[in-house]
């Protein structure tokens, strides 16, 4: 018996009716997945991050969604710090930005050695939009640990040379040995530095003991970190930063006088940032340069977190008006490396000058170039670099507000979106941390016990307050 042609039409799904049942299914088939992707992870993958999904196509500006559980969050964690402009930007959408992005995604090139039209115009809007003359000589590499790695390198390879040339060639005893019995191959660094996990590099960093503990290391010397002490006001702040830095100098004085002719440079981050978002004077980078120049040490300076605007300037060291020797670069420019200026030029066969010293097969990821010639882009036209400072500058005084209400935030600080506080402890510190990640913003923990903000350069006004109205809430819930 056949069916009535009325019933038959209802009993037939409507042409929308069809289409929000496809989508409901594509909706459903997504968070599926989704779900899933973390469980496929975990048969290989130590996972000790956060558990989100990121959505790729519902995240849009500061705003983070999580793919998995549909959970917003504004984003004041940036990928550590990496993101320069928020997610899926308009400019990203043009035909032919998509279009050149994907070819460039289809062949990693060995930058090193096979040249690109897109490689030449990376390093021209890099220089113009980044560039810190004298600093004009350039390595790129995959890794900010590697932009640290390679400057070690040329520092060292600068100081030996030096000291061949002087007839200081030969080390004094087995313990200040290198291969060959070269002298000059010893990086002076800070405590809580943070400079990466790889080989050299793990000599340096001081955090947490886990990311170095039973990996062998060199004994380089390591002097106090006389970082400005925002717990104090006024005159007490000053009187203490310049009798930390009284202390500083005469540690690595007294390294120089016994081993100077071992020590190649002195490193430095211009803000600490895992150590705890620890800032000094410029007063004190300034007593490195002179140090350096007396003592024919290279100055460097590991701008990897700091850089491409996050302070409010292009590079941090530029709000001090000092100029290092060496400067490695990465997270928010989308691809690491080295930038060296003209002193090392005082030793002829220096590492930037002779092939296969300082080198990798990629020179730099390929893809990564173009898209960080677009984000440069977008930060030069929409003056980015002025917006992170005025942000920053609301959140600061929003921070503040809220610690004369709540006495458990103190110590607020930050130049530009670089910006950290300070809770009574580490508990309470973490205890914040999940509160805010609950409510939906996304921080990053700092030191033994800060909370860092480190959002895209194009953060708006809103955002950040409705994040601050947020902090406000969940510190009224734990209570002063």
């Amino acid at each position: 018996m056949s069916m009535p042609s009325a019933l038959a039409e209802a009993a037939r799904p409507s042409a929308s009716s069809r289409t929000s049942q496809s989508k409901s299914n594509s909706e459903n088939h997504k968070d599926t997945a989704a779900a899933s992707a973390l469980q496929k992870l975990e048969r290989h993958i130590l996972m000790d991050g956060f558990k989100i999904v990121f959505d790729l196509e519902r995240s849009r500006g500061s705003y983070m969604y999580d793919a998995a559980t549909g959970h917003r969050l504004i984003d004041f964690y940036g990928f550590f710090g990496s993101v320069p402009v928020g997610f899926n930007h308009p400019h990203f959408d043009r035909p032919e930005v998509k279009e050149e992005l994907l070819r460039a995604a289809k062949t990693k090139i060995a930058n090193s050695d096979v040249y690109s039209e897109q490689y030449a115009e990376f390093v021209e809007t890099f220089t113009r939009v980044a560039g810190l003359p004298p600093l004009e000589r350039y390595l790129f590499i995959e890794g900010g640990a590697l932009a640290i790695e390679n400057c070690l390198k040329a520092a060292m390879d600068w100081k030996v040379r030096k000291n061949m040339a002087g007839g200081r060639g030969h080390a004094r005893n087995a313990a200040h040995s290198v291969a060959g019995g070269e002298r000059g191959t010893e990086i002076l660094h800070f405590r809580s530095a943070f400079h990466g996990r790889s080989g050299y590099t793990m000599s340096l960093t001081n955090t947490d003991p886990r990311k170095v503990e039973l990996f062998a290391k060199f004994n380089w010397p390591r002097v106090s970190t006389p970082f400005i002490n925002f717990a104090l006001e006024g005159e007490a702040r000053e009187q203490d930063v310049i009798a930390r830095e009284k202390k500083s100098e005469e540690e690595i004085r007294k390294f120089i006088a016994e081993r100077g002719v071992d020590i190649a440079a002195i490193i430095i981050e211009p803000i600490q940032g895992e150590g705890g978002d620890n800032h000094f004077r410029g007063e004190w980078l300034q007593t490195l340069r002179r140090i350096c120049d007396e003592n024919e040490m290279l100055l460097i300076f590991d701008e990897v977190q700091t850089g491409l605007g996050t302070t409010g300037k292009v590079w941090a060291s530029q709000h001090f008006g000092v100029k290092p020797d060496l400067m490695a670069f990465g997270k928010k420019v989308q691809v690491c490396g080295v930038m060296a200026g003209p002193r090392l030029d005082e030793v002829e066969d220096n590492a930037f000058r002779l092939p296969s010293r300082l080198n990798s097969t990629w020179g730099g990821n390929f893809t990564d170039m173009v898209r960080s010639k677009h984000y440069l882009r977008i930060i030069e036209e929409e003056n980015l670099v002025e917006n992170a400072r005025v942000i920053g500058e609301r959140i600061v005084a929003a921070l503040r507000e809220i610690s004369s209400e709540h006495l458990m935030i103190s110590a607020v600080r930050g130049r530009g979106l670089f910006i950290a506080f300070d809770l009574p402890n580490p508990e309470t510190r973490d205890k914040l941390w999940k509160g805010l990640y609950e409510a939906g913003v996304l921080v990053l923990k700092s030191g033994e016990r800060a909370i860092r903000f480190r959002p895209a350069l194009d953060i708006t006004a809103e955002a950040a307050d409705e994040a601050m109205a947020v902090l406000r809430e969940q510190c009224g819930k734990l209570g002063s």
